[in-house]
């Protein structure tokens, strides 16, 4: 009997799967680049809710966390399109909302 392979991490096999089964729009695709390109703190406070046109509306959990966004929004806006593989964001709009 031949084996296939050394095992895969669990993780991998996990992240592949979500990958393959996440629909190919442009919001999940800025949805999945979100964390990873504002990092942890931001993402905790802030999501991509919807997407128009290039522009992605980012839900903030106050008004003062959308207000710091607004000010960071070019550097937000260049660090997501490093992200993200196909899709470009032409602008990011801040909204006070519940993430």
């Amino acid at each position: 009997m031949r084996r296939a392979g050394s095992p895969r991490p669990l993780g991998d096999s996990i992240r592949a799967l979500r990958r393959d089964a996440q629909p190919r729009t442009p919001l999940a695709a800025v949805q999945a680049a979100w964390s990873p390109a504002v990092g942890d703190r931001i993402a905790a406070e802030a999501r991509p809710v919807r997407e128009r046109d290039g522009t992605v509306t980012v839900e903030c959990r106050s008004a003062t966390w959308a207000q710091e966004l607004d000010l960071l929004h070019d550097e937000l806006l260049n660090r997501l399109n490093d992200a993200l593989d196909e899709v470009r964001v032409t602008r990011l709009r801040m909204v006070v909302g519940d993430p």
